[in-house]
């Protein structure tokens, strides 16, 4: 009896402990009760029935899945060898458990498949700077793809596009060439450049020049047209002065001498004589006596 009952109590025992069933956060319980679908568990503690039950778990994380290298042939013929990386993530575990026997070689293949028909429609220059397109172009055709399997494709990556051997030395020459060119011109453009600038810098140094020149002979005329007009104004208030007056014969006389002195300062070697003497004498008599009237009034 007493090794019946330890077999009895080690069955429940077992019993139970096949009834029991955890759960990860972050995974899915797929229940199998006799071969047919029962239902989805999600994270935690559950109870099944033991023996007829059986948990599938499937991963609800984000996975990574690495596609191997292939060549493919661009749109100009040109081979090129490229691989990537596919992330996706379970959104219906029951849907990739039982629509699809192998998702991640399912989805290599798909991905292979899709790779060489977006290149193939590229030429090998775009294919080379076109990565972010290809990448959301194969993202859309696997996401659409695997839809039906229940799995979100996340993001795709391109990790390398090598062209031939060749083919790459020759873009290097390229490459090369134009980084040459691209120099040149821009020496070019310096020379001319500051060509351009020294030649402004003497045609303004010229105009500054020209514009002092003129506002320096601005100035001159200004001056000289003041001066002359001062010096007629002078002439024209002498004028009316002596029109004003009336001269006597001393006056003019004395004008006379002094007009007579200024021919004398004169470099020329020519004589004067006044063509009145008699009158000239008669002037001196006048001024002789006047000179004697004045001295005896004051005396």
């Amino acid at each position: 009896m007493t090794v019946v009952k330890v077999l009895i109590i080690l069955f429940l025992i077992l019993l139970l402990y096949r009834s029991i069933v955890i759960i990860r956060p972050h995974q899915a319980g797929i229940v199998e009760r006799l071969g047919r679908y029962v239902k989805t568990l999600g994270g935690g503690f559950h109870f099944i029935i033991p023996f007829m039950d059986k948990i599938i778990r499937v991963d609800l994380r984000e996975q990574v899945v690495d596609v191997p290298a292939q060549e493919v042939i661009t749109k100009d013929n040109v081979i090129v060898t490229v691989d990537g990386i596919i992330y996706y993530k379970v959104v219906r575990p029951e849907d990739v458990t039982y629509k699809v026997s192998n998702f991640v070689r399912a989805a290599i293949a798909l991905a292979q498949t899709n790779l060489r028909n977006i290149i193939g429609e590229l030429s090998l220059d775009d294919t080379l700077t076109s990565r972010e397109i290809i990448n959301t172009k194969l993202r859309s055709v696997l996401d659409e793809a695997t839809d039906g399997w229940g799995v979100k494709v996340t993001r795709v990556e391109i990790k390398r596009i090598d062209p031939p051997t060749d083919v790459m030395q020759a873009m290097h020459k390229q490459m090369k060439a134009e980084r040459e060119k691209r120099a040149m011109i821009l020496e070019a453009e310096g020379v001319k450049e500051a060509q351009i600038q020294k030649a402004l810098g003497v045609k303004q140094a010229q105009i500054l020049k020209a514009e002092g020149e003129a506002k320096a002979m601005e100035l001159i005329a200004k001056a000289t047209k003041e001066r002359l007009i001062e010096e007629a104004q002078g002439h024209a208030q002498a004028l009316a002065l002596l029109k004003e007056a009336t001269p006597d014969s001393a006056v003019l006389l004395l004008q006379y001498f002094e007009a007579l002195k200024a021919i004398a300062q004169s470099p020329s070697s020519k004589l004067f004589f006044p063509l009145e003497l008699s009158g000239f004498a008669s002037a001196l008599e006048l001024m002789a006596d006047g000179l004697k009237k004045k001295e005896g009034g004051k005396e």
